[in-house]
């Protein structure tokens, strides 16, 4: 399943120490995991609106993909700014808490593919305005702020639209 095989990468990350470098290479595995559940929908899904926001999350995940990687490469060399093996430092713990909710609020699957796509497209979008946060607070670079900001807007965004769509086809659960 795309979420549990970007969980899986994002666990076996080697977390560097620094805010920036560490939320431009979480975010570029979060993004991928996005892509592969929208590959997902577009694949097997049959509902209009969740095909439209399929394609719209693949396309703005691609572009923001783009956009990290020259980031994520650049603070390769950046200096340590926070103890990513300490529970108690503030960066780690909320980044913690993005994947705990993550992982904590994975919705049971059910027989219909487009529900499927809107429960675990919701979660995950909360985990990644979790980590956008996080950024926010403790983040350094700038463009990466930015970046968090914008992400936040826009998930914040189709969080509401899911879960609109969810509220009028409850009855496909």
């Amino acid at each position: 399943m795309a979420m549990n095989d970007m969980m899986a990468k994002m666990d076996a990350m080697k977390m560097k120490g620094n805010t920036d470098h560490d939320f431009a290479h979480m975010m570029l595995e979060h993004h991928k995991g996005a892509l592969a559940m929208a590959d997902l929908e577009l694949r097997d899904g049959k509902d209009a609106t969740m095909r439209q926001m399929a394609e719209k999350i693949k396309a703005d995940q691609q572009k923001e993909i783009s956009e990290l990687e020259p980031i994520a490469e650049r603070l390769d060399s950046a200096p340590n700014n926070y103890k990513p093996m300490d529970p108690i430092d503030p960066f780690t713990s909320k980044m913690k808490a993005s994947m705990d909710g993550m992982m904590q609020n994975l919705p049971s699957m059910v027989a219909d593919p487009d529900m499927n796509f809107n429960m675990m497209m919701t979660v995950h979008h909360q985990s990644a305005v979790d980590m956008a946060k996080a950024e926010l607070a403790h983040g350094k670079d700038t463009k990466l702020k930015e970046m968090a900001q914008m992400m936040i807007d826009a998930q914040q965004k189709e969080i509401a639209e899911f879960k609109a769509w969810h509220g009028k086809n409850a009855d496909k659960m």
